[in-house]
């Protein structure tokens, strides 16, 4: 129905059992929580933000305007409009408008409108005409026979796209337009290869530009602004969009569609990704529902200017809606639910904010992507991006995720514009951020661990700013700000390399600078009902970071606003924030380290609940309780780590506050002897590398894929300039890791590449 919440909206809150077993043999071992992060990309250039005029009008060099689709029916010179149906369209298009004239529809489950009489008439008038125009039954045809400026119409219906289908996933044919990743991986989709076989990982393709006018750089650029050789446009300023009421009506499957809107993520998926867009400078999406795809339901690449509006995606493997490397960009009046990664993803958005932006692109300080008027809800995290800059989040609605928020460092080989910098998150909700995505039940499959019960957190970000939200019934925490000090080094693999980066300095590398949390609503919903966070505001303290400063901000009336530690400074409210200066807290350190990198042989996520309970669903807050902390496991955890000399930036301002165990306990430690020989891995791309596959493989192809994975991760690191390179692993720790955290029931679809990234930014082999 449409006058109802779509399936996903529901909430549901679950409860892990977890066994405990004694610290020592816990140590033995890896547990871990990860927030999402990177992906496996051809090398990815931000789009010369200039318009290009080659075409008329211009393509990118701003937000494109979305055309009415009354217009899809004007004569035009410059655009043509193909209108796609099905044979029953016109018959759902006059159902559903007698029942939004009834019952009002939804934008998403926080936006209901109604329907008047009046856009009942015209929609059906609109309607009756393209259904008269229509040539095609199936989009990608009508995507490919478009050019520049021209518009794809869709009609109410299903739309399963069999040709594209029946079209072979990783097929050897198209193995020639493969290229390498940034690490060497070869497995990457060069953007001939989507010229070529463009229905081979998309359901449905929209390639904007044509071949590259020479071959992409051998050795990617150390400088990402600007994409080496770009082809003419050939589908610029493209307009995509559904006729009917609402999202509802028009459904892109790609996956199996008698699951309708709801899980399990990515069920009967045909095709890696649902919407694919390339390139397309210009480009318009609006009004359909995406679904099922096994990574992306929509995915957005090297793209200046484009618009997402008044759409709906559902349960994909890994993002709802993907951007990356993009430019001029908006998101705004949508639903994404049941996401094994995120419901929504700007990765590597261009870096135009603050006075760290690269001016020779970015002259005038901007943001290059916005995201609002979303609701992203029970997905594993609600909202992610890996190097995310330039992005302003605004007025939406983030609630019964697992996370609800995260940028992050993490696995930065392959992210241009390491650190993370430069996002302001205001005017959202942050609430209820404690579905348990780890449950036997749960009908999301998780792509990646995530902490349960938390609103938001900075993992290594810099000069963000959070104002202006509510924070409320998140059981675990409101927000945690913490550096990854270790997610860079200057030498590449193996240990001992004596190539480092020309000019790279570890120690100057930062991760939490310059972070601004004030004038946020704590605990309390917009109604004034007290709904306590389990702690407002949480901080690792890390040793000689500065400027992060916390001010302004409220609790409900007679409530104190709760952090840890219990004095964050406020820095003259903001005024001064050379006054904040980490001093660091052992203790929430420990934290970090036992749960993104600890060692426990009973399992990932069903562990030693006495190391981390991130993975369990805390227990409500009341009015005085502060959520326990498990201090003195996680300090012991941490003390191994160290002892081991691992994380050296990490563990050295800290040392003196740890009692660094035994050469017993570090000799019980101490991880399995690897194979002596590992079989090479096949060049599929390494997110097709899961817990699943792990469980299959015998230990010499185990061995394989971790080295692999050890290739990408310790890759060069890229900002405007090379910064160092990825944190890794031994491969006998990252065996040991992978094998305990694909131990249980629920890591089968977990990508191995990610569970590898946060585990070694705070557990890195020293260099």
């Amino acid at each position: 129905m449409r006058g109802t919440p779509p399936p996903g909206s529901v909430r549901r809150r679950v409860t892990a059992s977890v066994a405990s077993v004694g610290l020592l043999v816990g140590l033995m071992s890896a547990l871990g929580a990860s927030p999402a992060s990177a992906h496996v990309e051809r090398p990815s250039y931000w789009p010369d933000p200039a318009a290009d005029c080659s075409v008329t009008p211009c393509a990118g060099g701003e937000t494109p305007k979305i055309r009415t689709l009354a217009s899809a029916l004007e004569p035009s010179k410059a655009s043509e409009t193909r209108v796609v149906c099905q044979s029953n369209s016109l018959e759902l298009v006059k159902e559903s408008i007698a029942r939004a004239k009834v019952d009002g529809y939804y934008i998403r489950p926080t936006d209901h409108r109604s329907f008047s009489d009046d856009e009942a008439k015209a929609l059906l008038h609109v309607n009756t005409q393209l259904f008269a125009r229509c040539k095609y039954n199936e989009i990608q045809p009508a995507v490919t026979d478009s050019g520049n400026n021209d518009r794809v119409v869709v009609m109410p219906g299903l739309y399963e796209e069999h040709t594209s289908r029946s079209k072979p996933t990783h097929d050897p044919a198209c193995d020639l337009y493969k290229m390498k990743a940034d690490s060497g991986d070869p497995g990457a989709l060069s953007h001939d290869y989507q010229i070529h076989c463009p229905n081979d990982a998309n359901l449905v393709a929209v390639i904007g530009r044509g071949p590259d006018t020479a071959p992409p750089p051998e050795t990617p650029r150390e400088d990402r602004h600007g994409v080496p050789n770009p082809g003419a446009c050939i589908r610029c300023n493209v307009q995509l969009e559904g006729s009917g009421v609402s999202a509802d009506d028009v459904i892109v499957e790609a996956g199996d569609a008698s699951a309708g809107n709801g899980g399990p993520s990515a069920v009967g998926h045909k095709k890696d990704v649902g919407i694919f867009v390339d390139r397309a400078d210009g480009f318009v999406l609006s009004n359909v529902t995406v679904r099922h795809a096994r990574e992306h339901d929509i995915y957005v690449l090297e793209t200046d200017g484009y618009v997402l509006d008044r759409f709906k995606v559902y349960y994909a493997g890994g993002y709802g809606v993907l951007t990356f490397v993009g430019d001029h960009g908006l998101v705004q009046n949508c639903d994404a639910a049941g996401h094994g990664d995120s419901g929504l993803y700007p990765g590597s958005g261009a870096d135009s904010t603050t006075a760290k932006r690269y001016k020779a692109f970015y002259p005038k300080e901007r943001y290059s992507q916005v995201f609002r008027a979303c609701d992203s809800h029970h997905n594993t995290g609600g909202f992610s991006g890996t190097n995310s800059h330039g992005t302003l989040v605004t007025e939406n609605n983030f609630y019964d995720n697992s996370l609800g928020f995260t940028t992050d460092v993490f696995t930065a080989p392959g992210h241009p514009g390491f650190p993370q910098f430069g996002n302001t998150v205001e005017k959202n909700n942050f609430y209820d951020n404690n579905f348990n995505v780890f449950d036997e039940n749960s009908d999301v499959e998780p792509f990646i661990p995530a902490p349960v019960g938390t609103g938001l957190w900075l993992a290594g970000g810099n000069d963000n700013i959070v104002r202006n939200n509510r924070f409320y019934d998140n059981w675990r925490r409101g927000t945690m700000l913490f550096a990854v000090p270790d997610a860079t080094v200057c030498g590449p693999p193996p240990v001992g390399s004596d190539t480092p980066v020309p000019g790279c300095n570890e120690l100057s590398v930062s991760t939490s600078f310059g972070n601004r949390q004030y004038d946020n609503i704590m605990g309390v919903d917009p109604d004034g009902k007290v709904k306590p966070n389990g702690i407002d505001f949480w901080w690792d303290a890390f040793p000689g970071n500065t400027g992060n400063c916390w001010w302004g901000n409220k609790a409900a009336p007679g409530k104190k606003v709760t952090t840890s530690p219990l004095l964050l400074p406020n820095c003259v409210n903001g005024s001064l924030p050379a006054t904040s200066i980490g001093l660091g807290d052992a203790l929430n350190q420990a934290e970090l380290v036992a749960c993104l990198a600890g060692f426990t042989v009973s399992g990932y996520p069903a562990g030693n609940g006495d190391i981390c309970n991130w993975t369990t669903t805390p227990e409500p807050p009341g009015d005085n309780s502060i959520l326990p902390v498990l201090k003195e496991e996680q300090a012991s955890v941490f003390a191994s780590i160290c002892a081991q000399g691992l994380a050296s930036r990490t563990c050295s301002p800290l040392l003196s506050a740890l009692t660094l165990p035994s050469k017993e306990i570090l000799n019980m430690l101490t991880p399995p002897p690897v194979p002596e020989t590992a079989t090479e891995s096949d060049d599929d791309p390494l997110s097709t590398y899961t817990c699943s596959w792990w469980r299959e493989a015998d230990d010499k192809e185990q061995l394989g894929i971790v080295q692999r994975i050890r290739n990408f991760a310790g890759g060069r690191v890229d900002g405007t300039k090379a910064t160092g390179y990825g944190a890794v692993m031994s491969d006998g720790r990252a065996m040991q890791l992978l094998e305990d955290r694909c131990s249980t029931f629920q890591a089968g679809p977990y990508a191995l590449y990610k569970l590898y990234g946060a585990a070694a930014a705070f557990s890195a082999v020293s260099r």
